[in-house]
């Protein structure tokens, strides 16, 4: 189509700047060319093309095409025309470009082939996506986006301070695996480990996609983190540590998603459960398990980002998000129900689904690498994704207690889309090939064997027994009109009042010491020690202390400004 050379972002960065200036059918037909014209000059490019250039004295690689990097450029793209057809019925210029520079820039972020280019685009991530949730243009969505952008930008500041330190160290800046062997390892590994939903740093994620549009929220479950998914299996493969911070991230979300009355919230936390099997993929950092990683962040995106949609079309039908709230939808939206509970059965891993084919690549790795008492931990963390997306998302949204809405099936545009991603949930679980050919690293693995198929019919068979019988007997969590207080408590409240307290305090204690400081200063032996001072300020400094001093600097000046700023 266009030379190989032409990096896979530009079709997207050149429709988000065409739909500013257009309206109409005219801009949906460009928002709709970008993915697809993209998609199809994506099929003819092999790995190995890379375009190398210098800038500011640094070798940069700002394109470079591989396995790995196809693949996420391929779901991307996808992704991206899944989400635009859904968003068409929206007359709003600012969702449609934020839309459009976040999906390049997730395109642009996973063909870095150097770390310079990749916090750039990791940067164009954050600020694009913030514009989704500020959409709503409620005073809700307000302060939830400014939280939002917060953490993505100490994410850039942890990625440019540990890219900085690794360049100077190693003498180059590409983006081939890095490893925890130095502390400018660790520092790039916690800014992935932000947009990927670290236990305690995951609160951007629950807090700001339930406060997004009903479209809005279809781009941001499909983007960051598979972005920061890939920038782990690239950076930080076989990282043991990473097997237990998954297993945490795959267990923990169960126990809030169970009680949680926002349904595009449930859906929230199931998504750090479903990151959790991922990120203990790149763990292990055998092939299997990296296939299985890439794998299944690839599917997650079609399942997550069908029960998002689902969810996104009730809200737009009722105005309602609680399950308390609904129930008995499936008499006016039975085609909705019936995609809801397609994307049901594929993220609770049901054969014949696409959730199943590639799970089941990360729970075989476990055993293999001889993980037994990990494997069971995920193996609850199964169960639990069945309960509270593959049952509860469902059941409370269509099928619970009447509530008496009676409305009608979303626009076209929106059935459109969430077909396509059905479709294509239960086209990869009939035929794995499809994904497996895909795959950056060869390895033969056959998820229709009987002990895979039996041991995960017998796991959903009991778990559907559990909740049936729980809510037979009244055990079972009602949907409640009520707030759950999560580690997000921290940074809304706890560090902001610790924050003016401690600016208080030090207000008052530089008061108290001014005015004797300034006397004193006066004294003799005072200037001599000033006119030290000031040779040792001036003499030259190792570079890699000032970049260390620099971001030490940056990140008290951000935490000043979020303790400083009362957040709602």
């Amino acid at each position: 189509m266009w030379s190989p050379d032409i990096p896979a972002f530009v079709p997207l960065y050149c429709a988000a700047v065409l739909a500013l200036f257009t309206r109409g059918w005219l801009r949906a037909v460009i928002m709709l060319a970008a993915p697809v014209l993209g998609g199809l000059h994506l099929l003819g490019v092999e790995p190995g093309v890379a375009v190398q250039l210098q800038f500011m004295g640094l070798d940069l690689e700002p394109y470079r095409v591989d396995k790995l990097s196809l693949l996420f450029g391929y779901l991307f793209h996808i992704a991206a025309l899944i989400g635009v057809i859904y968003a068409l019925h929206v007359k709003d210029t600012m969702q449609h470009v934020a839309a459009l520079l976040y999906a390049g820039s997730a395109v642009g972020a996973v063909f870095a082939g150097d770390l310079v280019t990749l916090f750039m685009f990791w940067e164009a991530m954050g600020l694009s996506s913030a514009f989704l949730i500020w959409a709503s243009r409620d005073e809700r969505s307000v302060g939830t986006g400014i939280r939002y952008l917060m953490f993505q930008v100490v994410s850039g500041l942890l990625l440019l301070v540990g890219l900085m330190w690794h360049g100077l160290a190693t003498g180059s800046f590409a983006f081939n695996e890095i490893g925890t062997s130095s502390t400018a390892g660790w520092l790039i590994l916690l800014a992935f480990g932000v947009k990927a939903g670290f236990p305690f740093l995951h609160n951007w994620l629950t807090d700001g996609y339930p406060a997004s549009t009903p479209t809005g929220t279809v781009f941001l479950c499909m983007f960051t983190t598979k972005a920061a998914v890939y920038a782990l299996a690239r950076g930080f493969p076989g990282t043991e540590a990473l097997i237990y911070v998954g297993m945490t991230m795959a267990c923990f979300p169960i126990f809030f998603a169970v009680i949680e009355n926002d349904l595009r919230r449930v859906l929230a936390y199931s998504m750090i459960n479903q990151l959790g099997f991922m990120v203990v993929g790149v763990g292990i950092g055998t092939t299997l398990a990296l296939n299985g990683a890439v794998a299944h962040a690839f599917n997650d995106v079609l399942f997550k980002g069908l029960l998002m949609m689902a969810m996104g079309a009730v809200l737009l039908m009722t105005g309602r998000m609680n399950g308390s709230d609904l129930g008995g939808l499936y008499k006016s939206m039975p085609i909705t129900a019936t995609l809801c509970c397609i994307g049901a059965a594929s993220i609770s891993a049901f054969p014949l689904f696409n959730g199943f084919v590639s799970k089941s690549m990360v729970m075989s790795a476990l055993m293999y690498e001889g993980y037994e008492y990990v494997w069971l931990a995920m193996l609850f963390a199964s169960a639990g994704v069945f309960h509270h997306a593959g049952i509860k998302i469902p059941y409370f949204a269509f099928f619970a207690h009447d509530s008496g809405i009676r409305t009608t099936e979303p626009p076209v545009n929106m059935l459109v889309a969430m077909g396509i991603a059905a479709v294509a949930c239960i086209a990869i679980g009939s035929f794995p090939s499809l994904l497996y050919n895909l795959l950056p690293y060869d390895y033969e693995y056959t998820p229709y064997d009987m002990t895979h198929v039996l041991t995960q019919l017998q796991l959903l068979f009991f778990s559907a027994l559990a909740f049936v019988w729980l809510n037979m007997r009244g055990m079972y969590p009602p949907e409640l009109r009520s707030t759950n207080i999560d580690v997000e408590w921290l940074w809304r409240k706890g560090l902001p009042r610790l924050g003016r307290g401690v600016v208080a305090a030090c207000s008052a204690v530089g008061g108290l010491l001014g005015g004797a400081g300034s006397a004193m200063l006066k004294r003799p032996i005072f200037r001599a020690t000033r006119n030290n001072l000031q040779v040792a300020l001036t003499r030259n400094w190792p570079t890699g202390s000032m970049v260390m001093w620099v971001g030490v600097f940056l990140a008290v000046m951000l935490v000043a400004g979020i303790l400083g700023t009362r957040l709602n």
